[in-house]
């Protein structure tokens, strides 16, 4: 009886994958089928390509059937990987060459004010993502990913880890929940992945568990691996009630986030706009991060169309403490950014504060003033962050910056 397999996506609206058939036979070589829109110019290419592949994986005989949608090579090897190991058991990897621009880390203390979210078995939506400026792009093998395709995407997030220009985004990947997230990290610790997002997390074991599977990966690895973040999400009741924990559990956890669909679900209420129902969540979670000195990043605005409500909600996660959110359109990136940006206010307040105890230290005052406040450390730690935050994004003037270095 043949065996047969399929892999990636085909109909409406799809673009930038490819549809892939594999049926093993006993006899007849390769029989290669391809059907593109784009034949002419790529056909040759394309074949060559899965010819190329099934000689790798020792399939002397199969018919390989190609419904090409414009997939790109990373694309393309992605889904006959896929397809193969769907049929038969091999470790062998079909690994195309890693792009030079990809082999950067990142800082655990990096500004991550927009993480934009992307459907891990969706190719058409990672090829640009980059071009958008989000602090991190994250290939989501979770929520985003049918059941019956988490498999494949697997193969696809690993080439994007390899193939796709972030343009310096932080790599991010959601994994699922338990075993299946565990396996999950077996394609994307040794492809220099940045940070990895542990959905649901509820205790402190299940970073350590994680963390446990990053170091025997690094291990076997051969290849350049850097620093692996963990950003734990909390997403119930639990959760909550165990954020310290959890955000203190490793040094390698670098934020905390909540979930507030699968949160308020958990609570058994619904989700507004105001946000009235995780108001003790939220303010939670930012305590167990500041505690921890991990950041807090709040979770995603789902109304795409409006850009207003989400600027009201960007100021009400920073008023709480936040230092961040979730996105799901590209559009919402530049509210995101520049909500989250000290303001002009902000910032000629705080430089105002650290000259006056620059100055208060220089006479050897042990008390500080600015007009009729009295200035304490934790104000000027605060004023120092709004500057710190000021200077990495360009807001102060270079002649100030100069001057700010010098103190």
């Amino acid at each position: 009886m043949a065996e047969v397999a399929t892999t990636g996506n085909k109909g409406k609206g799809i673009r930038s994958d490819c549809f892939v058939t594999l049926e093993l036979t006993t006899e007849g070589g390769i029989q290669l089928q391809i059907e593109s829109k784009v034949g002419v110019m790529y056909g040759e290419s394309i074949k060559k390509q899965a010819l190329e592949m099934m000689l790798f994986f020792g399939i002397p005989n199969a018919k390989l059937k190609l419904e090409d949608l414009g997939a790109l090579p990373f694309v393309l090897a992605a889904r006959i990987e896929a397809a193969v190991k769907k049929i038969i058991k091999t470790e062998k990897e079909f690994l195309l060459p890693f792009l030079e621009s990809n082999k950067y880390s990142t800082t655990r203390e990096r500004n991550r004010f927009s993480r934009l979210y992307l459907p891990g078995n969706s190719p058409a939506l990672m090829i640009n993502a980059g071009v958008h400026h989000p602090d991190g792009i994250i290939l989501d093998l979770e929520d985003a990913v049918a059941p019956e395709k988490k498999f494949e995407a697997r193969f696809l997030v690993r080439n994007a880890l390899r193939s796709v220009d972030f343009y310096g985004a932080e790599r991010m990947v959601r994994i699922n929940q338990g075993e299946r997230g565990l396996e999950d990290l077996e394609y994307l610790v040794p492809h220099n992945v940045n940070l990895i997002l542990l959905p649901k997390c509820e205790y402190p074991e299940q970073i350590h568990a994680v963390n446990k599977k990053i170091e025997e990966l690094v291990h076997r690895t051969s290849y350049i691996v850097h620093p692996v973040w963990i950003m734990p999400i909390i997403e119930s009741a639990l959760g909550v009630v165990n954020a310290y924990s959890i955000a203190s559990s490793a040094d390698n956890v670098v934020s905390l986030a909540i979930g507030l669909e699968d949160y308020t679900a958990d609570l058994g209420t619904k989700r507004t706009t105001e946000g009235t129902e995780s108001f003790f969540a939220r303010s939670m979670v930012v305590n167990a991060a500041r505690a921890a000195g991990i950041q807090p990043i709040d979770s995603v605005f789902s109304d795409i169309a409006d850009i207003e409500a989400l600027r009201q909600n960007v100021l009400r996660s920073k008023a709480l403490g936040f230092d961040g959110m979730g996105c799901i359109h590209p559009r919402q990136i530049r509210v995101i950014h520049d909500n989250f940006a000290p303001t002009s206010d902000e910032v000629e307040k705080a430089k105002k504060i650290v000259f006056a105890f620059h100055e208060a230290e220089k006479k050897g005052l042990g008390v500080v003033a600015l007009g009729n406040k009295m200035i304490d450390p934790p104000v000027v730690k605060r004023a120092l962050n709004t500057i710190n935050l000021a200077v990495k994004m360009n807001k102060l003037a270079e002649n100030w910056r100069e001057c700010y270095e010098q103190i």
